[in-house]
C-alpha cells in the first residue's frame, strides 16, 4: 500500500472539486474586533475585518471577563491538572455551572471542554441510561448531534427539516411504550432558520418524548436574559437538555448542557466523553461565567446585535443578493459554486481586507454554497459600508458577475 499517494488522492479530490479548506492566519487585536492582522503567506501582514467570526457580540475583548480572566490566571495558574474526577473540578468550574443552570432555569449544569463534545458525549450515552431509547433527530442538525447519535448504538429516526408531519409519522410508527428523545436546534446556524419549539414540545407530550435542544447559535443573544430561543418563547420549562456553548456569544471557549439534577448527575457519571477529559483551565471557566453573568443583564447588546444583522440584510437586499433571511442573526450570500465561493472569498481578502469564509459541502447541500456573514455590534458603520461597496462591486462588475454566480 502506498499510504502518502493515497493521501494526495484525498487532497487532491478536495482541491479539484474547490473544497479544500484554507486557515487564514489572522491575530486578533484586543480592543479593536473585528479588526485583526492577517499574516499572508509570504509573510507580509495586513489590516482585516473579520466578518464570519463567531464571537457574535465582542464579548471575547470585553474588559469584565478579561478582568476576571487575569484574576483567575494569577490566582490558580495555567491549566486545571487533570479530569473533573481527578482533581480537576475547581470552584471557577462550580460557579460556572450554577450560572449556567439559573441561566436556563435548570436544577443543574455540565462542563465540557466544547458544545460538540456536550452533545457527542451526551447523546451518545443516554441510551445507556434509557435501554430501547429511540432518538428522533431533524436532518440539519449539527454534525456533533449526529455522531452522538451514531455512535450510541440505539435506534434513531432521522425527521425532515422543521417538518412535525414527518415526525409525528414516525412517532406513530414506534412502540408508544419505547423511550423516546426529540433532538433539534434553536437556530440552524447556516441557514440562519429557527426550530419550531413550541410545536416539538407539544408532540414530545403527546407521545411521552425527552426534548433535547442545542441553543448553540441562540445562547448569550435571544430572550431577556440570554438564554437562547427557548427563553425567548418562555418555553424554557419544555425543555428537559439545553446544549450550549461559552464559544460565541459568550466569547471564550467550552460546552455544557443544562438539565435537572439526576440528568446531569447520570451524564457526568456514565459519559466517557467527560470522565476522561482534563476539564477547562480555571481561567477559562471564570472568564466563561463573567461573560455569562454579564449578558443576563446586557439586553442593549443583544439589541444591538439583531439591529445590526437586520442592517446588513436590507443592505444586500437592496443590492439585489441572493441572501437567506430568517430573521436571525445569521446571514448567509447564496453562491452556489465552490470554485466560485472560494474565488469570491480570496478577492473579498485579498483586494478589500474583508474576511468571510467560504461555506461549501458536506457543511451544506451542494449547490447552496455560501459566504456566511455574522454581523456583531463591534461592527460599525464605516466597516457595513466598506464590505457592501466591496460586495457590489464583485457581483457586479468582476469575471464573477451576477449572472455567472446565480446561473
Amino acid at each position: 500500500m502506498d499510504y502518502t499517494a493515497k493521501l494526495d488522492s484525498a487532497l487532491q479530490r478536495l482541491h479539484d472539486e474547490g473544497r479544500y479548506r484554507t486557515f487564514i492566519d489572522i491575530e486578533r487585536k484586543k480592543g479593536a474586533f473585528p479588526h485583526a492582522t492577517w499574516r499572508r503567506p509570504d509573510g507580509t501582514e495586513c489590516p482585516v475585518t473579520v466578518w464570519c467570526g463567531n464571537d457574535y457580540l465582542g464579548m471575547g475583548q470585553h474588559p469584565v471577563v478579561l478582568q476576571a480572566m487575569h484574576e483567575a490566571l494569577d490566582a490558580t495558574g495555567a491549566g486545571s491538572g487533570g479530569t473533573r474526577n481527578i482533581s480537576g473540578t475547581t470552584v471557577y468550574h462550580k460557579r460556572l455551572e450554577a450560572e449556567l443552570a439559573d441561566l436556563h432555569g435548570k436544577e443543574s449544569a455540565l462542563l465540557f471542554t466544547s458544545a460538540y463534545i456536550a452533545n457527542d458525549a451526551t447523546l451518545s450515552t443516554l441510551p445507556k441510561l434509557f435501554p430501547g431509547l429511540i432518538i428522533y433527530s431533524d436532518e440539519l442538525n449539527h454534525a456533533s448531534m449526529i455522531e452522538g447519535i451514531r455512535r450510541n448504538g440505539g435506534a434513531k429516526r432521522i425527521f425532515k427539516h422543521n417538518d412535525l408531519d414527518d415526525l409525528r409519522a414516525k412517532l406513530e410508527a414506534d412502540d408508544p411504550a419505547a423511550p423516546k428523545l426529540i433532538a433539534f436546534e434553536s437556530v440552524y446556524s447556516m441557514d440562519g432558520d429557527f426550530g419550531p419549539i413550541e410545536a416539538l414540545c407539544d408532540l414530545a407530550d403527546e407521545f411521552d418524548a425527552l426534548t433535547y435542544i442545542d441553543e448553540v447559535h441562540a445562547v448569550g443573544m435571544y430572550g431577556p436574559r440570554g438564554g437562547g430561543v427557548a427563553e425567548r418563547d418562555r418555553l424554557m420549562h419544555r425543555i428537559d437538555i439545553v446544549n450550549g456553548t461559552l464559544a460565541k456569544a459568550y466569547g471564550v471557549m467550552g460546552g455544557y448542557i443544562a438539565s435537572s439534577h439526576k440528568m446531569c448527575d447520570a451524564i457526568r457519571s456514565y459519559a466517557p466523553g467527560f470522565i476522561f477529559t482534563t476539564s477547562l483551565p480555571p481561567a477559562v471557566a471564570a472568564g466563561a461565567a463573567a461573560s455569562v453573568r454579564h449578558l443576563k443583564a446586557d439586553q442593549a447588546l443583544r439589541e444591538r446585535h439583531q439591529t445590526q444583522a437586520k442592517i446588513l440584510k436590507l443592505r444586500l437586499k437592496g443590492l439585489g443578493l441572493p441572501i437567506i433571511d430568517h430573521g436571525s442573526h445569521i446571514v448567509p450570500v447564496i453562491v452556489g459554486d465552490p470554485v466560485h465561493t472560494k474565488q469570491l472569498s480570496d478577492m473579498l481578502l485579498n483586494d478589500y481586507g474583508i474576511y468571510v469564509q467560504p461555506i461549501n459541502f458536506p457543511t451544506v447541500p451542494r449547490g447552496t454554497e455560501r459566504l456566511r456573514f455574522t454581523p456583531s455590534p463591534v461592527h460599525g458603520p464605516d466597516e457595513m459600508d466598506k464590505l457592501i461597496r466591496a460586495l457590489d462591486g464583485l457581483w457586479s462588475h468582476c469575471a464573477l458577475n451576477r449572472q455567472d454566480l446565480t446561473a
